[in-house]
């Protein structure tokens, strides 16, 4: 029979001496696997839990749910953030009001390119939008996400190392395991017809697609924010404010620093 995987997530009320293992006796008695354990901030614990009979998980909730050490918070299929919660020991925080808006800081790159390559790895369409400050590291984590997940990556428009626009790709770059990478700033402002056919073109591959600043991206296009999948946000600190009237002006102060590419 096949085994599922499950995401306990449970508050510490007492913390007193044997507690995880009297938990770990009653997953085995119960025939359920641990996978995965570690904390995930406070005083919080997650695990990922393997079992063949879905009965057995809730007779786990019920019985735990009666312990007055611990507070069960979620029992679940594990979800994505599930996952990197219990790898990484940490929550990866989202918009109350957006649940697709993913919110990460400048400490926390590693979980940031450890979640966009599980991203990365799930072969089919999606749409990824990128927010951030200047030299935050945004394109810097796309590119390493790629890496990760084994993909090849392609700017279709960056300010990586200077302002470029591609109008067309040679033989091999059509490819869905091909991670394209554009920034809204540059192809609003700066581009041409040529560009914006290649870039229907590659909305169109069953492939991933990364819009850096997407806001920007929409305003003069076709497309809306609610053609996106995914939202990340890359902040300096928390309370960092991502606004676009500074950031264009950075993007494109130096004109000298702009080429197009026709290939």
């Amino acid at each position: 029979m096949e085994t599922k995987e499950w995401y306990l997530e449970y508050e510490i009320q007492n913390d007193r001496p044997g507690l995880l293992g009297e938990i770990s006796s009653l997953l085995g008695m119960l025939s359920i696997n641990i996978t995965t354990i570690n904390g995930v901030e406070n005083s919080r614990r997650g695990m990922l839990l393997r079992s063949e009979f879905d009965e057995n998980i809730i007779r786990l909730k019920t019985i735990l749910q009666m312990m007055e050490t611990i507070k069960v918070t979620k029992v679940r299929k594990p979800k994505l953030k599930d996952k990197m919660a219990v790898r990484h020991g940490k929550y990866i925080h989202t918009d109350v009001d957006d649940r697709k808006t993913f919110r990460f800081v400048r400490d926390e790159l590693g979980l940031l390119v450890d979640f966009m390559a599980e991203l990365f790895k799930q072969n089919d369409h999606k749409l990824i939008g990128i927010r951030g400050m200047p030299r935050v590291g945004k394109t810097e984590s796309v590119v390493a996400a790629s890496v990760c997940a084994n993909k090849r990556w392609l700017f279709v428009s960056s300010t990586m190392l200077k302002q470029t626009v591609r109008s067309k790709l040679i033989e091999g770059e059509y490819n869905v395991d091909t991670i394209y990478i554009m920034d809204g700033i540059v192809s609003t402002r700066r581009a041409n017809e040529k560009h914006w056919q290649l870039v229907r073109e590659i909305m169109q591959l069953p492939a991933v697609k990364v819009v850096e600043h997407p806001d920007i991206f929409v305003q003069t296009t076709e497309y809306t924010l609610d053609d996106f999948d995914y939202f990340i946000e890359l902040r300096s600190h928390e309370e960092e404010e991502i606004t676009y009237e500074t950031l264009e002006k950075q993007q494109f102060s130096e004109e000298s620093g702009f080429s197009m590419f026709d290939f």
